[in-house]
């Protein structure tokens, strides 16, 4: 089998990464407080090492936006995205359900 990763190890890490980039998207917006969502894609790569299409992210913007997540501002001809507190709070119980979850695989 030599080097090759498992390919579960391969689905876990996009089944937490790619595949819920709404959580890593939440944090960068804790942190900067307002983006384009073409930095999305920078500070996904330079934050967490995530490498994602721009279409995906784009996507998982819209749907944040669309689900009261996230709020578009419009600035100097710029739509910048912000987290709304129904954002805040999603980001804290998905952390929460996280840090769970971990807790029972480790015990």
């Amino acid at each position: 089998m030599g080097d090759k990763e498992p390919k579960a190890l391969v689905r876990l890490r996009r089944k937490l990464t790619i595949e819920n980039l709404w959580i890593y998207i939440m944090k960068i917006l804790i942190v900067h407080k307002e983006i384009r969502a073409y930095d999305a894609r920078k500070l996904l790569r330079t934050m967490f090492g995530i490498n994602a299409p721009s279409i995906t992210i784009y996507g998982v913007i819209y749907r944040m936006t669309r689900e009261g997540l996230l709020e578009k501002v419009t600035r100097n001809n710029e739509t910048l995205y912000r987290p709304t507190s129904k954002g805040l709070e999603a980001y804290h119980e998905g952390i929460k359900l996280l840090e769970n979850i971990l807790q029972k695989l480790k015990n």
